[in-house]
């Protein structure tokens, strides 16, 4: 190869390379304006939260300027006011329980009863499944307030649920449904369970069917097929899924507060009351820190379980 060769071809990659990097300068430019609208509005408040974090507890609310690692410690610890003894905060750790345990079940529900959902749009024919996703996203159409509304007339003493089985025979007296964590359970598995069947829909409709109709054919079982077949090729789905329903399951306000009627704290709640009427601004701020680090938990989870799946359909 002559050397006036080489040089046109370096000159020509140079050309590319320059190219390239006038684009990645063009494409960070045009960014410029989001990324400093989500640097504001989003990392700007964390940072606000965190420093709240390390500061001292006015007297009659908001903070003082004294830093103080006070907020953290009560995160998870209480101090006696007449002897100073510390112990474990009971109350917030039975709360974090509390949350993270109705997520979890709002997740396990919201699985059980959407996967078949997903499976039954999927397997619709084509010109059909729009209508079914259209019924499915309905709604989202509707505010969280009302919808949790609507659950609790469901449910409640004189409530749709009560009235019927009353009628037929079923029950003598209503059932204390309402301010339960099973009313909580049901509440949040409503509000999300659309957040399940969409990603596992996504995923279900790319599923090659005639997968499933060979393992027919080599005699698997029904639940075979399900576990060895259906689900591993259908796991992005659920996990993600999964995510999208626990995550604002463990921070959700609105659906413990109506239908908890304030005895059932979940996270969400008890950060309201520590900048309401606990006036303690800097224990709510550590312990919606808190809260971040656990979801973040919850997306790593994510993320492994993703690059699991990339790595294993690579080989």
């Amino acid at each position: 190869m002559s050397t006036e060769h080489i040089s046109n071809n370096e000159s020509f990659e140079s050309l590319e390379v320059q190219a390239y990097q006038r684009e990645v300068r063009r494409n960070l430019l045009l960014s410029t304006p989001a990324l400093i609208v989500l640097f504001c509005a989003a990392s700007g408040p964390l940072l606000i939260m965190l420093v709240f974090s390390f500061l001292t507890a006015g007297d009659y609310g908001g903070i003082k300027w004294q830093f103080s690692t006070e907020a953290w410690f009560q995160v998870a610890f209480y101090r006696d006011i007449f002897d100073e003894t510390v112990s474990i905060a009971n109350a917030h750790v039975s709360i974090f329980w509390r949350s993270i345990k109705l997520s979890f079940l709002t997740t396990l529900v919201a699985f059980v009863l959407g996967f078949p959902t997903a499976y039954f749009i999927a397997t619709r024919p084509p010109e059909t499944r729009s209508l079914w996703l259209f019924l499915v996203t309905i709604p989202f159409w509707t505010n969280l307030l009302i919808r949790t509304f609507a659950i609790l007339e469901i449910i409640r003493n004189q409530g749709l649920v009560n009235t019927v089985l009353i009628t037929l025979g079923v029950i003598d007296q209503p059932l204390d449904m309402l301010y339960t964590d099973i009313a909580i359970l049901l509440g949040m598995t409503y509000v999300y369970i659309p957040l399940m069947i969409l990603p596992i829909y996504a995923s279900m409709e790319r599923l090659d069917f005639r997968l499933v109709e060979a393992a027919y054919d080599l005699y698997a079982t029904r639940w075979r097929v399900l576990a060895r077949v259906i689900l591993p090729l259908v796991k992005p789905g659920v996990v993600a899924g999964s995510i999208l329903v626990f995550i604002p399951s463990l921070g959700a306000y609105v659906t413990p507060r109506i239908l908890g009627g304030g005895k059932h704290l979940m996270i969400g709640n008890l950060i309201e009351l520590q900048f309401g009427q606990g006036r303690n601004w800097p224990l709510g701020a550590a312990l919606s820190l808190t809260l971040l680090v656990i979801v973040m938990g919850a997306l790593m989870v994510y993320v492994r379980s993703a690059q699991k799946e990339g790595s294993g359909h690579g080989h």
